[in-house]
C-alpha cells in the first residue's frame, strides 16, 4: 500500500542525490527515521487542528479564541517534557551507538522522575486556577468561559503526554521510529473519531476536545510503558531497547548530565511557547474575529511544522550515534545532509500550503470578513514556517552533542526582541494587520539565524567530546 508521505519524503531525497547535494546512503537512513516522526506528527497535530476545526463549527469563533487561549498553557508543560525528551535521546543514542545498551535503561527511569517532577505540579495550578490564568491573556467572556474549561480537563492529561514524548525518544534514539508512529499516530487517528462523538454526539464541546486528549495520552504511555517493560509490542515485534522498571529511578550521573542538556532545550521550548501568552493578548486588541484567525494560522503553521519533528529526531539520533561511536567527520555528514533534506521540504509544504490557502480557511470559519484575515495570516505561516525548518535542520546536531544554550538565547532574541514588540505596534498604530504579518515571520526567522550561526562554528563538536564520557555514563 502506498505510503504518500513516505514516498514524498523519499522523493525529495532522492531528487537532492541527484543534485549532488546529500549523500545516497545517509538520505536513506535519515528518510527511514524521519518519515515515521512525520507521519506521528502529522497524524497528532491534524487531530489538535480537527478539535480547533470541530469546535469551531460546533459553537463557533468564540470557542476557537477561548480553546486557543488554553492550548499556551497546556503546551508550555508539553515543551518541558519535550525538553527533558531531548535530553532523553542524547543519552540513549550516544549509548547505543557506544554499544552500551544495559546503561540506556537507567537513562529512560531517570528521564521519568525528572518530566514528572516537573509536570505534576503544573496539573495543580491549571486544575485550580484556570480562570485567573485564562484572564491573564484573554478577551471576551463566552471566549474565557470556554478556555477555562478547556485547560482544567486538558491539564489532566500534561504528566502523560510528557511521558510519551520520553518513551517515543528512547525508541527513536536506538534507531527505532516505526514503533511510535505505530502507537501514537494510530492513538491520534482513534482519537480523532472520539472527540468527534464527545463534542457532536455528546455535546461535550470544548470539555470534549480535552477529555479526548487525555484519554489518548494515558493510551499511549500505557501501550509504549509496557512494550518497553516486554522489550516488544504485538503486531510491531521486538523493540531495540528494553526498560526494567522495577530498578532504581535515580542516578546523580544522568541526572547531572539531563539537568545539563534539558534545561537549556525547556527553556528554549518555554520561551517559545511563553511568549504566546502576551501575544495573544496583544492580538486580542485586534477583536476577538482576528484572534480566532491568528490560532487558525498558527495550528496549520503547526501542521506545516511537523517535517521538523521527523528531521530534527532523524539529526539528532544519527548524530548522536555517530558521536558516540567516536565518528565525527560521520556526524558532521549527517548534520549537514539533514539539515538541506529538511529545508528542502520546508519549502515544499509551504508552497503547496500557500496556494491552498484559502480552501483550508473555509474549514474552520464560515463568516466572510473572518476568511479573509484567517487566509492572510496562514499565507504569512507559510513564510514563516521556512526559516523553522533551518532552525530545525540546524538543531539537530545542537541537541546530540549537547551544545543547547544557544537556541535558548535565539529564542529569546526572536520573541521578546522583535516579534512581541512588531504585534504591539501593528496593534496601536496604522501599521494594522502587517504586524501580524511580521511577526509571524520575526518569530522563526531570529532564532533560525542564530541557531544556524552556531551549527556553521562547529563549537558543537567540541562540546560533544566533553560531554561525551558523562553522556554514556561511566563504565
Amino acid at each position: 500500500m502506498l505510503n504518500p508521505v513516505r514516498a514524498t519524503i523519499e522523493g525529495i531525497g532522492r531528487l537532492l542525490v541527484r543534485l549532488n547535494l546529500i549523500g545516497r546512503l545517509r538520505a536513506r537512513r535519515i528518510s527511514d527515521l524521519a518519515w515515521p516522526r512525520i507521519v506521528t506528527g502529522l497524524a497528532r497535530m491534524s487531530k489538535a487542528t480537527a478539535d480547533v476545526a470541530m469546535v469551531g463549527v460546533a459553537l463557533g469563533p468564540a470557542a476557537i479564541a477561548g480553546v486557543g487561549y488554553g492550548v499556551p498553557y497546556w503546551t508550555m508543560t508539553f515543551m518541558l517534557g519535550g525538553g527533558i525528551a531531548g535530553g532523553t535521546i542524547s543519552l540513549v543514542s550516544q549509548r547505543y551507538g557506544a554499544g552500551r545498551y544495559g546503561e540506556i535503561g537507567r537513562a529512560v527511569r531517570v528521564s521519568v522522575v525528572a518530566a514528572l517532577l516537573v509536570t505534576l505540579p503544573l496539573v495543580v495550578v491549571f486544575w485550580t486556577l484556570p480562570e485567573p490564568l485564562i484572564r491573564l491573556i484573554g478577551t471576551g467572556e463566552e471566549a474565557i468561559a470556554y478556555g477555562t474549561r478547556y485547560l482544567r480537563v486538558a491539564s489532566l492529561a500534561m504528566p502523560f503526554a510528557a511521558l510519551n514524548l520520553i518513551g517515543s525518544r528512547t525508541l527513536i534514539g536506538a534507531d527505532d521510529a516505526w514503533t511510535p508512529m505505530i502507537v501514537r499516530a494510530g492513538g491520534a487517528v482513534v482519537n480523532v473519531g472520539v472527540n468527534a462523538v464527545l463534542i457532536f454526539v455528546l455535546d461535550m464541546g470544548v470539555v470534549g476536545a480535552a477529555l479526548g486528549t487525555v484519554i489518548g495520552s494515558i493510551g499511549g504511555v500505557g501501550i509504549l510503558g509496557w512494550g518497553l517493560a516486554k522489550g516488544r509490542l504485538p503486531y510491531v515485534g521486538a523493540l531495540p531497547v528494553r526498560v526494567d522498571w522495577s530498578a532504581p529511578y535515580w542516578d546523580p550521573a544522568d541526572i547531572r548530565y539531563l539537568a545539563h542538556i534539558s534545561t537549556p532545550l525547556a527553556l528554549r521550548k518555554v520561551a517559545q511557547n511563553g511568549g504566546q501568552f502576551p501575544l495573544l493578548a496583544i492580538v486580542g486588541l485586534f477583536g476577538p474575529n482576528v484572534v480566532a484567525a491568528f490560532v487558525v494560522a498558527l495550528r496549520v503553521r503547526a501542521l506545516m511544522n511537523t517535517p521538523g519533528w521527523g528531521f530534527g529526531l532523524a539529526s539528532s539520533s544519527l548524530v548522536g550515534q555517530s558521536l558516540g561511536a567516536g565518528q565525527e567527520p560521520e556526524a558532521d555528514d549527517y548534520a549537514r545532509d539533514t539539515l538541506r533534506f529538511t529545508v528542502a521540504t520546508y519549502a515544499l509544504v509551504g508552497a503547496v500550503v500557500f496556494v491552498v490557502a484559502d480552501p483550508i480557511s473555509a474549514l474552520f470559519v464560515a463568516e466572510e470578513a473572518v476568511r479573509d484575515t484567517t487566509t492572510a495570516l496562514i499565507r504569512a505561516a507559510c513564510v514563516s514556517v521556512l526559516l523553522w525548518g533551518v532552525m530545525n535542520g540546524a538543531m539537530g546536531p545542537l541537541r546530540a552533542s549537547g551544545d543547547t544554550t544557544w537556541p535558548f538565547y535565539g529564542q529569546l532574541a526572536g520573541l521578546f526582541g522583535f516579534a512581541l514588540p512588531l504585534a504591539y505596534l501593528g496593534a496601536v498604530t496604522s501599521l494594522g494587520i502587517w504586524g501580524l504579518y511580521g511577526t509571524l515571520f520575526v518569530e522563526t526567522a531570529v532564532p533560525a539565524t542564530v541557531i544556524y550561526y552556531r551549527y556553521r562554528t562547529e563549537k558543537w563538536k567540541l562540546i560533544s567530546r566533553r560531554n561525551r564520557t558523562a553522556a554514556m555514563g561511566s563504565a
